[in-house]
C-alpha cells in the first residue's frame, strides 16, 4: 500500500488551524501568494508517492553498509536523492541570496511531513541539512557562507549535527572532543561522536559536519563549548573539492528501525586532526547549535506526524479489505470487512484525530517561527518568537508520542498480520520509536516546557495562548451545531484543568521544584490534549465557513468531536496526576532501589 499526501487536510490545517492565512492577510509574509501553497504541496505529494514511498520497504530490507571507511546506502537511494535535489526540494525555504526559493518555513514544514510519511529514513537526511543551513546562515562568517551555503541549499552537499558522545548522551556539557587552534584561523579537531544521522553516505559529493568541541582553555560545562564546520572533503579556493578531511565513519549502528538511515560513529583526529572552521564565537557554540536544534525538533515532530499518517492510511486500507466476523445487522452471507466493527472504527478515528491534532500543532509552530522572522513590527516578532518557543517542545514531544501510538494502533488493526513484516505495519512502528528520543528525549522536552516556557515571565506565553483557545471554544458554543456534541464542554473543562495545573506548577517551580518536575511529562500531555482539541475545533468551524473548499465539512466536525470526547476529556485525570503524585515519585527510592 503506497502513500498519498492528504493535501486537503494539510491545507485546512495550514491555512486555518495554524493561522497562515491570517498571517498572510496581516502582511507578515510580504508578497507571498498563498495560492501557490497547494500547487507546491501537490507536486511534493506526487514525488513522494512516485519516488520515495516505493523505496521505503527497499531501504528497510537492505539497510546500509560500511566498508573501507565508506557508507553505502540502499539500492535506488542515491538516484532518488539526486532527483529530489535537482527538483529543488531542498531549497524550498532557503534564503534567496544563496539560491533558495525563499518560501515560508511553514510550506517546508508540510513538505517535511510528506517526506517523512513516504519514507522516514530518507527524510532524515534533508532534515539535518536544513538545520545546518539555519545555523550557518545565522552565525557563520561571510566566507563560510559563500563557500558552503549555496551547495547546502541546493542539496548538492548535505549536513549533519554532531553533539552526542559515548559518555555524554544528552549532557552535552560533558563532551570531550577537542579543538586546537592551528595558527592560521582554522582548528584541528579530535574525538569521537556517536549516533550521527547520515554521518556518511554515498548520496552527495560532500558532507558538511557541524561539530561541538572544546578548546584547551575553555570553561567547564556548556559555557566552554564551541561550534565548528568540518567538511568531509576540504574545499579549494575555486570551490572544487580537495583533500579528504580527517573525519571518518568508524561504525554504523544496527537499529530497531529506520534501517536505511546511516547512524554513524564518527572519529576525528586519527591522522593529525580534522580541519575545522569556527562558527560564531569561541565558547559560544551552544547558542549557535540551538538554532539548528530547534529547527530539528520541529522536524522530528513532523516525522511523528508523517509516520502516523502513513500508518493510518495503511490501516484504513487493510480494514476495508480484510473480512472477518459479521456486523450485528449485516445483510450479507459471508464475513464483513472489519471496518464495520465499532471497535475498529474507534481505533481508526483515534488514529486520524490524533494525527490531525499533531499536524496542526507542528504547522502552528512553523507559522510562529516564520512570523518571528518576517513581521515588520518588533512586538509582533517578539510575541511570535515566544509562541514558537512555547509550542516547540509540545510539537516535538506530543507529535512523536502520537506517532508511536498511532503506529501501534495500526499494528493492532492488522491483527496477527501486523506482527509479521510482510504487511509493512511493523516497520512503521519500528521506525516511529526513535522519534521520541531524537533531539532531546520527550522527557527533556517536558522539562523545557515546564521550566523555560511556563517558568519565563510568569507564564505570559501560556496565558496568551489560553486566551486564544478560550475564544475558539466560545465560537463552537455560538455555532449551536448539534453535530459538535459535547465538544465545547470538553474543551472548556480541558482548558480549566490546563490553567489550574499551569498555575500549580508555576508556584511549585519556586517553592518545591522536584514536585513540579515530577509532573512535567503528564503536563505536556495535558497541554497537547487540550491544545489539539481546540485547534481541531477551530479547523472544523473554518471548514464549515469555507463551503466546499475542503470537501464535506462534517468530517472535520466529527474529528474534532471525537478528539474532544476521547482525548481532551482526559485532561482532568492528567491534572490529578500532576498535582497528586509528586510525593509518590519523589519518595520512590524505597521501591526502585529495594
Amino acid at each position: 500500500m503506497t502513500y498519498r499526501a492528504p493535501i486537503s487536510d494539510m491545507m485546512l490545517a495550514l491555512q486555518h488551524g495554524a493561522g497562515l492565512e491570517q498571517a498572510v492577510k496581516a502582511g507578515h509574509y510580504g508578497d507571498f501568494d498563498n495560492d501557490i501553497s497547494a500547487a507546491v504541496l501537490e507536486e511534493a505529494g506526487r514525488f513522494a508517492t512516485d519516488v520515495l514511498a516505493p523505496l521505503n520497504r527497499v531501504g528497510d530490507q537492505n539497510g546500509v553498509k560500511l566498508a573501507d571507511n565508506k557508507v553505502t546506502t540502499a539500492p535506488g537511494w542515491p538516484d532518488a536523492y539526486r532527483r529530489w535535489a535537482e527538483a529543488g526540494w531542498n531549497a524550498v525555504s532557503g534564503p534567496e541570496d544563496f539560491g533558495g526559493q525563499g518560501l515560508p518555513m511553514a510550506i517546508n514544514a508540510v513538505c517535511t511531513e510528506i517526506w517523512s510519511a513516504s519514507n522516514m529514513a530518507f527524510g532524515l537526511c534533508p532534515l539535518l541539512t536544513l538545520g545546518a543551513i539555519e545555523a550557518l546562515h545565522a552565525h557563520g562568517s561571510d566566507e563560510l557562507k559563500a563557500t558552503y551555503l549555496g551547495k547546502l541549499i541546493s542539496g548538492e552537499w548535505t549536513g549533519t549535527m554532531q553533539l552526542t558522545e559515548p559518555q555524554a548522551g544528552s549532557d552535552v556539557g560533558a563532551l570531550r572532543s577537542r579543538a586546537e587552534r592551528a595558527g592560521d584561523g582554522t582548528y584541528r579537531l579530535s574525538g569521537t561522536k556517536i549516533f550521527i544521522t547520515y554521518g556518511d553516505h554515498d548520496m552527495a559529493d560532500n558532507i558538511v559536519h557541524l561539530v561541538l568541541a572544546r578548546l584547551p582553555d575553555a570553561p567547564a560545562g556548556t559555557r566552554g563549548i564551541s561550534l565548528f564546520l568540518v567538511p568531509k572533503f576540504l574545499v579549494d579556493a575555486d570551490g572544487s573539492l580537495g583533500a579528504r578531511n580527517d573525519i571518518y565513519p568508524s561504525g554504523i549502528e544496527h537499529k530497531l528501525g529506520i534501517h536505511a538511515s546511516p547512524t554513524c560513529t564518527m572519529t576525528m583526529g586519527d591522522n593529525g586532526g580534522a580541519v575545522g572552521y569556527l562558527i560564531g564565537e569561541e565558547n559560544r557554540g551552544m547558542q549557535c547549535m540551538f538554532t539548528m536544534m530547534n529547527q530539528a525538533r520541529l522536524g522530528v515532530g513532523l516525522e511523528g506526524v508523517g509516520i502516523a499518517e502513513r500508518a493510518y492510511q495503511q490501516a484504513l486500507a487493510f480494514a476495508q479489505e480484510r473480512k472477518q466476523g459479521r456486523a450485528p445487522e449485516s445483510a450479507g452471507k459471508g464475513p464483513d470487512a472489519i471496518i464495520v466493527h465499532p471497535d475498529v472504527k474507534r481505533m481508526l478515528l483515534q488514529m486520524r484525530a490524533m494525527t490531525a491534532a499533531a499536524r496542526t500543532i507542528c504547522y502552528a509552530t512553523a507559522v510562529a517561527l516564520d512570523v518571528s522572522f518576517r513581521a515588520g513590527d518588533a512586538k509582533v516578532r517578539g510575541d511570535a518568537a515566544a509562541r514558537a518557543a512555547l509550542l516547540t517542545p509540545i510539537a516535538k514531544a506530543f507529535s512523536t508520542d502520537i506517532g508511536n501510538e498511532v503506529a501501534s494502533l495500526g499494528v493492532q488493526i492488522h491483527g496477527g498480520m501486523g506482527f509479521v513484516e510482510e504487511t509493512g505495519a511493523a516497520q512503521h512502528l519500528r521506525d516511529a520509536r526513535i522519534a521520541p528520543i531524537y533531539e532531546g528525549t520527550n522527557g527533556i522536552q517536558a522539562i523545557d516546557l515546564l521550566t523555560r516556557k511556563l517558568g519565563t515571565r510568569g507564564g505570559a506565553a501560556v496565558w496568551a495562548l489560553l486566551d486564544e483557545l478560550k475564544a475558539t471554544v466560545k465560537r463552537v458554543e455560538a455555532s449551536n451545531d448539534p453535530a459538535f456534541g459535547a465538544t465545547a464542554e470538553r474543551l472548556r473543562d480541558g482548558l480549566a484543568a490546563l490553567e489550574r495545573t499551569s498555575r500549580w506548577l508555576l508556584d511549585r517551580l519556586g517553592t518545591a521544584p522536584n514536585d513540579a518536575l515530577a509532573g512535567a511529562t503528564p503536563y505536556l500531555r495535558l497541554f497537547g490534549a487540550t491544545l489539539g482539541g481546540c485547534v481541531l475545533a477551530g479547523e472544523a468551524l473554518a471548514a464549515r465557513d469555507a463551503g466546499e473548499a475542503f470537501g464535506e465539512a462534517g468530517r472535520y466536525v466529527t474529528l474534532a468531536r471525537f478528539f474532544a470526547e476521547n482525548v481532551t476529556v482526559q485532561a482532568g485525570a492528567l491534572e490529578r496526576t500532576v498535582v497528586d503524585t509528586a510525593d509518590t515519585i519523589n519518595g520512590a527510592d524505597a521501591v526502585l532501589l529495594a
